[in-house]
């Protein structure tokens, strides 16, 4: 069905930026781009796939069965995303909260064209349809000037505005404490959103630049008709090798600190912290919870725990558990068994989804929910989307939300800098 074709790079990062660049003529665009970040575990330093030639888009009702027809009947490599509200697909679930971006609730594209960025080659892989433009396209990619990247205007950060004021978010987290102290759930992910109307963005060029501060291994670009998502997860949800499944659920955060001494100061403190190592396990065991739904008996186990991992902007808690899958269990259906995933609902999941519906004053869309690829033979790697920038072109509505796990033990006040400091690299990118 695709021919492939491979061409060595003297410089690969050059030809990222070239090929990024040369991408944005198209309607349909997926970049995933691992930024060289060792704990990736990739095939390649990025993917690109461009111009839908098959298409699927759709609400939350009966997706997941939508989508499992697709990726078998198609058989090929399809990219696209879970929004978090395909959790209305899977439970007895709804949506109502005030939807500013109108993305769909799923969409999957097969690319035409399909560009895989290794060590020192890239791998180009057509439709046979296309295939005699391999040579044409190269080419133009390597002959591509720097394109003057338009300067548009720069948002300021008062015209982003919080959807919640700093005083009806402590009132919230009280809220879901008390909830916690009656025994509902014992933690859950409340998120705040970040808006902007009426204005106007180059994608790509705030996407660069919020890549350039995070550098993170989920950094995604996506662009599907009149809807954006510039992305700079550090998170990976699940990933599928063969019979291997793979989450690294992230759970704990710190700042960092340019003196040496006093950002290892943090790192470590942060290894030791008791409230984020509590959020981490548990998530952790719901992760094994939802894991053990289609593992083979007994081979769910946690690789690492509260690991501390560091990107540019905080230090993270990462935990890595595996399983091997058990026979006749369809791809889809191991996304379907585990989403949304663990870390951006909480526990027990179900309730923690009513309560965060109940308190929260935005629904999310894609925010938190995930984004990645199926190859031809069913294998499939998702991140979490979250330090994200959503945008929805046609109607000039530009929105991120940060949050945080809010356990028994969390701190109001600290919590809502938390969520702060997760938010900066988007007001960074934005508006400088």
């Amino acid at each position: 069905m695709r021919t492939t074709k491979s061409f060595p790079l003297d410089n690969p990062e050059k030809f990222k930026k070239e090929l990024f660049a040369w991408s944005q003529e198209f309607d349909e665009i997926a970049w995933l781009d691992s930024n060289n970040y060792q704990q990736e575990n990739s095939n390649f330093e990025a993917i690109l796939a461009v111009q839908a030639f098959t298409a699927l888009k759709t609400d939350y009702h009966g997706a997941f069965d939508q989508l499992q027809e697709y990726q078998e009947t198609t058989k090929d490599w399809i990219f696209g995303y879970l929004s978090y509200d395909l959790k209305n697909d899977v439970e007895r679930l709804n949506s109502k909260n005030f939807d500013g971006l109108r993305f769909p609730d799923l969409y999957f594209f097969q690319p035409q064209k399909i560009f895989q960025v290794k060590a020192d080659s890239v791998e180009f892989h057509y439709l046979r349809m296309v295939d005699d433009e391999m040579d044409e396209d190269f080419a133009e990619i390597l002959d591509l000037e720097e394109r003057g990247e338009r300067k548009e205007e720069r948002l300021r950060n008062q015209e982003i505005l919080p959807r919640i004021s700093k005083e009806e978010y402590l009132v919230k987290i009280n809220k879901m404490l008390s909830h916690i102290q009656w025994g509902d759930i014992y933690e859950a992910n409340f998120c705040q959103e970040f808006y902007a109307e009426n204005c106007q963005i180059q994608p790509s060029v705030v996407f660069s630049k919020l890549n350039e501060i995070s550098g993170p291994p989920f950094a995604t670009f996506l662009k599907l008709e009149q809807h954006y998502l510039l992305c700079a997860s550090p998170e990976r949800y699940l990933k599928k090798t063969g019979s291997k499944i793979l989450s690294q659920p992230i759970k704990g955060t710190a700042r960092r600190a340019e003196n040496k001494e006093e950002d290892l100061q943090i790192s470590e403190a942060l290894a030791k912290d008791p409230k984020e190592i509590s959020e981490n396990v548990m998530i952790v065991d719901l992760v094994r919870n939802d894991l053990s739904k289609i593992a083979k008996k007994g081979s769910v186990q946690v690789e690492e725990l509260c690991k501390v991992y560091s990107f540019k902007q905080v230090h993270q808690l990462i935990s890595t558990i595996s399983a091997q899958l058990e026979n006749g269990i369809p791809a889809v259906e191991i996304l379907r068994a585990t989403f949304p995933m663990g870390s951006m609902t909480g526990a027990p999941k179900i309730s923690a989804m009513k309560i965060i519906e109940e308190l929260e004053e935005t629904k999310r869309g894609l925010y938190s929910g995930a984004v990645g690829y199926f190859t031809p033979n069913g294998d499939f790697d998702f991140n979490v989307v979250i330090r994200s920038i959503l945008y929805n072109a046609e109607d000039r509505y530009l929105s991120f939300s940060v949050g945080g796990a809010i356990t028994a033990k969390s701190n109001p006040e600290k919590e809502y800098e938390e969520c702060l400091l997760k938010a900066k690299a988007m007001h960074d990118a934005l508006s400088k």
